[in-house]
């Protein structure tokens, strides 16, 4: 199995600059690479009885090389609920996800 990676980015009005930032190092990466449809990074809003949401970035394996620039640590595989694909090719979620139907 293949080791996913998470970073909380923290209140979700706070986020955008890091997601901008994650964004253009992901497709800077994907154009030197074979494996761009499974170099994909997905976002959850998530409160966990806060009052803001927290933004939680979720890098597939073939993302790992930008997760650790972000200092992102490894996780279990993200369940699909409430996933949004913050970049990637929408193939993505067939390849990490057959299971949920979107």
């Amino acid at each position: 199995m293949q080791t996913w990676f998470i970073k909380n980015l923290g209140d979700a009005m706070l986020a955008s600059d890091k997601l901008t930032q994650i964004e253009q190092l992901i497709l800077s990466k994907g154009q030197n690479s074979n494996s761009t449809k499974e170099m994909a990074v997905f976002i959850r809003h998530e409160s966990e009885g806060c009052l803001h949401c927290q933004v939680k970035v979720y890098f597939s394996p073939k993302a790992s090389m930008v997760a650790k620039v972000f200092n992102a640590i490894p996780c279990a595989k993200p369940s699909p609920i409430e996933l949004s694909l913050l970049v990637g090719n929408e193939k993505s979620w067939l390849i990490f996800f057959p299971e949920y139907n979107r």
